[in-house]
């Protein structure tokens, strides 16, 4: 069976953790530490929000599916970094598959 491209990813930034922080992206921001990380999941997600604006304007989701990348990929080194992976959130999505979105809020707003 053909590894998904989300756990190469996985497997990627988890072997570069503890890597070289001069010579890869992911161990670099990994050295840098969980707010470094943050801040590009922050500006990622700000770009992203920009793009899909640009994108209702004229049409084109060739921006807003790059962007969008950008910040997957940087929300995955975020889980990395936090000893977390891609399957935890697929788990969580499927969990929350075929759950009323208003009955899922409610029962995070009794549980506060």
């Amino acid at each position: 069976m053909t590894q998904s491209i989300l756990e190469q990813l996985d497997a990627v930034l988890s072997s570069r953790k503890d890597g070289d922080p001069g010579s890869s992206y992911v161990a670099g921001l990994h050295h840098k530490g969980l707010n470094k990380i943050l801040e590009k999941v922050g500006e990622e997600a700000v770009e992203t929000v920009l793009a899909a604006k640009d994108a209702e304007l004229d049409g084109d989701n060739s921006k807003l599916i790059y962007e969008t990348a950008d910040l997957w990929f940087h929300s995955l080194v975020m889980l990395s970094h936090l000893g977390s992976n891609h399957q935890q959130v697929l788990d969580e999505l499927a969990r929350r598959f075929g759950l009323s979105g208003l009955d899922e809020k409610a029962a995070r707003d009794n549980q506060s």
